[in-house]
């Protein structure tokens, strides 16, 4: 389609192209000096030459926030043309690691090396060509992403210039309500900042009341865990909700996992009630089947037509499938979640639960209730404290308790960590975590299904006692037990949602333990009042 011809003076918005969320859309090339065509090669095989760092292509906006069609046809080219230059800078990266491993096996040089030394060196290019693959794929998701969002623009063009041969007749969109509507906050100095009303009281500087409502959109635009890699096999698919809509999860033929829309294209069917089979998902109604990206494989019993179901840009990483369920460009950065290299993982755990994940995350970052709460588990014989402190640097999402020897992390979008120092096994003493000589490690992730229930994501680690991996059925006692402590907790955050559906207000006196809880809820309302800087 001539766009240029045919939109005349249309303007669109475009947003979410950006490869850093600013207005830059930037141009990729690759130069090697004297080598022709820009590329170097030795035997076919594109070696790593110099890559350079693409400019920037500045366009600035109309009145009223958008672009000429023509011109965001041009960012929309130059921001595939980075991504293709990203992509040649990975595959550049995995040749180089591919280089050092011949170089590494070449007879002459293992002849001078023991065999401990090579074994060392390729354990850390195993390494290496782990992260280059990974990067490799997010910039194939982000690729994706972009060409599916060029799409969507060729389609709303498209309809753009239907509707302009018929009357014109405006839609107001309803106004998303968000959970956080009204708070108002104050500093740590004890000034009174108030987002609603001047009359409020001086205490009330969350207020966190009134039903669930939907999630903003940019509430989206992070990388969300979804799965722990071992719970999905070639055989093997995970149905969940993010954000009110179904999704799937399995493993294509290349064995990376996919995700798309749970409803076959045909008449809608949940294809999580179907089966895997060759890296395709069959629809238990017509048998049509579905490839890792969402198009439509296999027809049996009439003839192939065009067909290809909603899919989200998925990774793997640190053990887990990500997820990037919002609009703008996915970002290169993922957060690292894996516990230290002398852990051994021994528990890997997925709940839904009928609680609203904000609330979840916030009884995650508090520990003071643990001596009440959690008195037939880990916090059973526990002394009150006279005071509970939480040492963090200013304004940052993490720190340590005290009198507790344990370190806390929030890390957006909605994960938890938590280091615990053990005198003993079992045995909480001392109030410095680094000086225990021992140590437990877990995540949780709270990953928002809807408004009232979250797909918790829970890991646990131990710096000790490594043999308990391969006790047998040890993963049913693990089971038993985070159970156990999570169903203390539940009945407490259950009974504070049904309060706050009814009016009130679940942050209505702070006091000084609460500041990472406080911390949180304020990033998250600078997150869905689309704050640039973000507290």
């Amino acid at each position: 389609m001539n766009v240029s011809s045919a939109a005349g003076g249309l303007h669109l918005p475009v947003s979410g192209f950006s490869r850093s969320g600013g207005e830059g859309f930037c141009i990729g090339r690759y130069a090697e000096s004297g080598s022709s065509g820009g590329e170097k090669r030795k035997n076919g095989i594109l070696r790593e030459g110099k890559l350079e760092d693409p400019g920037v292509y500045v366009a600035s906006k109309r009145e009223g926030g958008t672009y000429d069609v023509n011109l965001a046809w041009e960012l929309l080219r130059q921001d595939v043309l980075y991504l293709d230059w990203k992509a040649r800078h990975d595959v550049s990266t995995i040749v180089a690691a591919h280089d050092k491993v011949v170089e590494v096996l070449n007879p002459l040089v293992r002849e001078q090396r023991s065999v401990e030394t090579m074994r060392a060196e390729l354990n850390n290019l195993q390494v290496e060509l782990s992260k280059a693959h990974s990067q490799v794929h997010l910039s194939e998701a982000r690729v994706a992403h972009t060409l599916q969002k060029l799409a969507e623009m060729e389609m709303a063009v498209n309809d753009k210039l239907l509707e302009q041969k018929k009357p014109h007749r405006p839609i107001s969109a309803p106004k998303a309500v968000s959970l956080d509507e009204g708070v108002s906050r104050r500093t740590d100095e004890g000034s009174h900042v108030s987002d609603s009303s001047a009359g409020l009281s001086r205490q009330k500087f969350l207020d966190v009341s009134g039903p669930v409502g939907s999630y903003p959109a940019k509430f989206k635009d992070f990388w969300y865990p979804v799965a722990f890699s071992d719970d999905i096999d070639s055989k093997t698919m995970v149905p969940f909700e993010s954000f009110e809509e179904s999704w799937v999860i399995f493993r294509g033929k290349d064995g990376r996992p996919g995700c798309v829309h749970d409803a076959c294209a045909h008449r809608a069917c949940p294809l999580s009630l179907g089966k895997v089979e060759d890296g395709r998902i069959q629809c238990p109604y017509h048998g049509w089947e579905y490839g890792n990206t969402g198009r439509c494989e296999k027809m049996p019993s009439t003839r192939q037509v065009n067909a290809t179901l909603q899919s989200l840009p998925c990774i793997e990483q640190d053990g887990m499938v990500w997820i990037w369920p919002g609009s703008a460009t996915p970002t290169t950065a993922l957060p690292a979640l894996l516990p230290p290299a002398n852990y051994t993982i021994h528990a890997q755990i997925v709940l839904e639960l009928p609680v609203e994940h904000g609330l979840l995350v916030e009884n995650l970052l508090d520990l003071a209730h643990a001596p009440f709460t959690h008195t037939t588990t880990f916090a059973r014989g526990w002394k009150v404290p006279s005071f509970v402190k939480f040492r963090t640097p200013m304004a940052k999402l993490q720190g340590t308790w005290d009198p507790y020897p344990i370190a806390m992390e929030f890390q957006p979008p909605c994960m938890v960590l938590s280091t615990i120092g053990l005198e003993k096994p079992g045995k909480l003493d001392g109030s410095d975590v680094d000086l225990c000589p021992t140590h437990l490690h877990q995540l949780h992730v709270c990953m928002p299904s809807s408004p009232g229930k979250t797909r918790l994501l829970y890991r646990m680690a131990l710096d000790f006692a490594p043999f308990l991996k391969h006790v047998p059925f040890i993963h049913f006692l693990w089971q038993h037990l985070a159970n156990k402590v999570l169903g203390e907790d539940l009945r407490l955050v259950e009974g504070q949602q049904n309060r706050m559906q009814r009016g009130a207000n679940v942050w209505n006196l702070p006091v000084s333990y609460d500041k990472l809880g406080v911390r949180y809820r304020q990033w998250r309302k600078g997150i869905e009042a689309g704050e640039e800087q973000i507290p």
